[in-house]
């Protein structure tokens, strides 16, 4: 019988106490935010307009996302942490389930809007301008981080301690910012030869991509409900990519 996800339980991942159907939840949806067209889009004008040692202020501007998420992360793990103990634990997995649906029909009238438009990055490279341009882009996504605040409901409805949730909230910050670093090897290895296909990649996300984005909430809406279903019905034995 498969025990609720907010119980560590004899099956959590060796042995420490994390549930891995938890685990494998947040880590899916931290890939799913690798899609971010944003911090793409950035990276690829960086790459392409940036000075020829595009590296230190790169992992600057990508360094200040990833520490905004988790500085995000933590007060807002921390103030639902002080309301969780006073909900019943089905009643969270129930409102898990009701905003899983609710993205899932939501992703099907994503508004035609512009996702992939990214902030402008100012004309200095400096520390500074890219410290404010990864602040910029975390406020820039804020209303549409669906993945991010999905991972943060499921470590909370999980009651995972905190020696458990912040290296996964980590993980997560780490990994969303994995494709710039991605971009950034490519970019140094072969250079100049990239010019025309990064050029198109960045002409596709700043002509903004729907699609995307209500692919993106849908996936997220169906990682959500499918983790509050082995909740709410524990009897109920089902198949994840992650246990």
């Amino acid at each position: 019988m498969t025990r609720p996800c907010y119980f560590p339980s004899a099956d959590s991942w060796k042995g420490t106490g994390l549930p891995i159907e938890t685990m494998g939840a947040v880590l899916g949806l931290a890939l799913l935010d690798t899609l971010s067209p944003t911090v793409i889009g950035v990276t690829l004008y960086l790459l392409l307009a940036g000075p020829r040692r595009v590296g230190p202020p790169l992992f600057v501007y990508l360094g200040s996302v990833a520490v905004a998420y988790f500085a995000l992360g933590v007060l807002l793990m921390l103030g639902l942490g002080a309301v969780v103990p006073l909900v019943d634990g089905t009643g969270w997995a129930w409102g898990q389930a009701a905003l899983g649906v609710a993205l899932i029909v939501g992703s099907y009238f994503v508004p035609r809007a512009n996702p992939g438009r990214a902030p402008v990055p100012a004309p200095s490279f400096g520390m500074r301008a890219m410290l404010l341009l990864g602040l910029g882009t975390w406020l820039f996504e804020f209303a549409t981080a669906v993945p991010y605040f999905g991972a943060i409901g499921i470590m909370t409805s999980a009651g995972l301690p905190a020696v458990h949730w912040v290296p996964l909230l980590v993980a997560y910050v780490t990994i969303m910012v994995i494709p710039g670093v991605l971009l950034l090897a490519a970019w140094t290895a072969l250079g100049e030869r990239l010019r025309e296909r990064f050029e198109r990649w960045r002409a596709k996300l700043s002509s903004g991509s729907r699609a995307l984005l209500s692919w993106i909430v849908f996936i997220a809406g169906c990682v959500i409900l499918l983790e509050a279903v082995g909740t709410i019905f524990p009897q109920v034995t089902f198949r994840t990519p992650w246990g």
